[in-house]
């Protein structure tokens, strides 16, 4: 028994070597490769100018069955929260993260709104989020964590409030990694958010809101 195991321990090793290459001899090399951010496959639907990008963006993640609400600017982000929520019949609250963006946003134009900041404790019903970037190639939100952006505000809610810039949207995964690490250090967590949570397991139907929340909905800034 003690010989199979070495044997097969043994190919085990070989294999991984082989498979990395020149990497597993050469530290320089790993380095090299880990500073040069590497890129994919970039898919031809993404050649486009910024609008093309955005108008992909939104189409993108319609079709994954997030909604979407372009704003003029922060300004009109009260007045479109509160339409939001009404039309889905929700309460009039929400929690949202500390973010400097969201403080900012003056919220006085909706004194109705109840609002709450800080992590979820998973009794809110509505979190409002601050996205890194926006991928057009998949309709992706990027959110990275921090004292800003908690996690828990991404998975607890049944329903997720995404904001993000029109100028923060970008091509490809390549490109959103680029605006996660001009943030400065690596964030400890980075959620790629593609639609409301879903799952087929069972008899092989869509199900939202199996894993997190059953609502996403993008305001999207068109200003700078």
């Amino acid at each position: 028994m003690t010989g199979s195991r070495e044997q097969i321990m043994g190919r085990i090793r070989s294999n991984l070597t082989k498979a990395a290459g020149p990497l597993r001899r050469s530290p320089e090399a790993l380095e090299k490769r880990t500073l040069e951010h590497a890129r994919g496959i970039r898919p031809s639907r993404v050649d486009k100018d910024e609008a093309g990008l955005v108008d992909l963006f939104v189409q993108r993640a319609e079709k994954v069955n997030a909604t979407v609400a372009r704003v003029a600017s922060t300004d009109d982000i009260p007045d479109a929260i509160a339409q939001y929520l009404a039309n889905e019949n929700l309460p009039a609250a929400f929690r949202m993260s500390d973010n400097p963006d969201l403080n900012g946003i003056p919220w006085d134009k909706r004194p109705a709104l109840e609002i709450k900041k800080g992590a979820s404790d998973g009794k809110d019903e509505v979190g409002l989020s601050r996205a890194v970037a926006g991928v057009a190639e998949t309709g992706t939100l990027i959110l990275a964590s921090g004292k800003e952006s908690p996690t828990s505000l991404n998975f607890l809610p049944e329903t997720h409030v995404v904001m993000v810039r029109r100028s923060e949207v970008t091509g490809t995964y390549e490109d959103g990694w680029d605006m996660v690490r001009k943030k400065g250090a690596m964030a400890r967590a980075v959620n790629f958010i593609t639609g409301p949570s879903r799952t087929g397991d069972i008899e092989q139907t869509i199900y939202l809101g199996a894993h997190g929340p059953r609502r996403l909905h993008i305001l999207l800034v068109e200003n700078a």
